[in-house]
């Protein structure tokens, strides 16, 4: 684009904020999917009434439908490792690590934690309705939302001798100590559960992860708190999709600016140089009119001791105004970086022919 370069920063903040704007509309997308699907899902009670309005739906199957009943466990329920009055029908128990590194652009220490140990178990369990109607819950840990209660959490402190605390300073990293908690979904939770509910050939109701790809919750909240929290996240994917596209607007605007001023400053050089040639065009017709033909060896001495400055091969053949210094050739001036006399650092306003008479 006649010398017009994008610059490394201009063309990373195109890309990244362009990227990121994509992704986040698609994230945006998806989670508006999800949130007008379930808006779109009917709600049922489970009661008698459940297994007849599957026999009459075809497949014996709603694709996707919002339930609400008590965790009861099928069979033995989980006890709590710390708390044995605690029974429930999934257990999380996880072991964190949590250090301080020294961050050198922020001169601070920042907190940084490391998974070093997770068991998740699990027994089957159903979702019990007002009449004692079950439904059997299948692949519970496939599900999004499942928020556990913690039973147990306790912070272990690691003591520092003198050596530790200067091996620290040393290596950037102190240990702050492992953090040990334990989660669990009790039995008697009342559970929001949104998914494929089927009828199965031996009458047991089933919910179970949606068939056509739609998302699958279970969730300790109710089904508004849910709705909400899925519209919320929509609608901070739409903003961070909005703003970054924003962003890279801004700075595609920013580099069509500096074209512009680019092709404009291109344009007035170019206007220079023909104005130039066509005044040195004429500066020779006039001065064989007044005094005739020069002669060659006067010319040849002319330009070695009138050679441009910058490039020492051509005369000078331009005054720079408003310094007035004759100091180089009209290509070393159209050259420059910047308008000043390579002089005096003045600025250039116009420029004319030098004519030697």
């Amino acid at each position: 684009m006649d010398g017009f370069t994008v610059k490394v920063s201009e063309a990373v903040c195109l890309g990244a904020s362009f990227a990121f704007s994509g992704i986040c509309y698609y994230l945006y997308r998806k989670s508006r999917t999800t949130a007008d699907t379930l808006n779109d899902a009917p709600h049922f009670n489970i009661d008698g009434k459940l297994k007849d309005v599957l026999k009459v739906t075809p497949g014996v199957c709603l694709q996707y439908a919002v339930i609400e009943g008590a965790v009861q466990p099928v069979g033995e329920s989980l006890n709590s490792h710390f708390q044995k009055e605690t029974v429930g029908v999934l257990q999380k128990f996880s072991l964190r690590e949590h250090r301080l590194v020294w961050n050198g652009l922020s001169r601070t220490w920042t907190d940084s934690e490391r998974l070093l140990h997770q068991r998740v178990n699990s027994v089957p369990f159903v979702l019990v309705g007002s009449d004692e109607t079950a439904i059997k819950v299948m692949c519970p840990l496939q599900a999004s939302g499942v928020q556990m209660e913690i039973t147990h959490e306790k912070f272990h402190q690691v003591n520092y001798g003198l050596g530790d605390i200067v091996g620290q300073f040393l290596s950037g990293e102190k240990l702050k100590g492992q953090l040990e908690t334990e989660e669990m979904l009790k039995v008697g939770t009342v559970l929001t559960g949104v998914g494929e509910l089927v009828l199965d050939t031996d009458g047991t109701l089933k919910l179970q992860p949606p068939s056509n790809g739609s998302k699958y919750f279970l969730s300790i909240t109710d089904f508004d708190t849910l709705r909400g929290e899925l519209e919320n996240t929509a609608v901070t994917w739409k903003v961070l999709a909005v703003v970054l596209s924003l962003a890279g607007a801004a700075a595609l605007l920013w580099v069509g600016r500096r074209y512009y001023k680019h092709r404009k400053l291109h344009w007035q050089r170019e206007q220079e140089r023909r104005e130039f040639e066509r005044r040195q065009a004429e500066a020779p017709r006039t001065r064989n009119a007044a005094g005739g033909l020069d002669d060659p060896l006067d010319e040849d001495e002319e330009h070695i001791e009138n050679a441009c400055l910058i490039c020492l091969s051509q005369p000078r053949n331009c005054i720079l105004l408003d310094c007035g210094h004759v100091c180089c050739c009209h290509s070393c001036y159209q050259a420059l970086p910047q308008r000043l006399c390579p002089i005096c650092r003045q600025p250039i306003n116009r420029v004319l022919p030098l004519y030697i008479a």
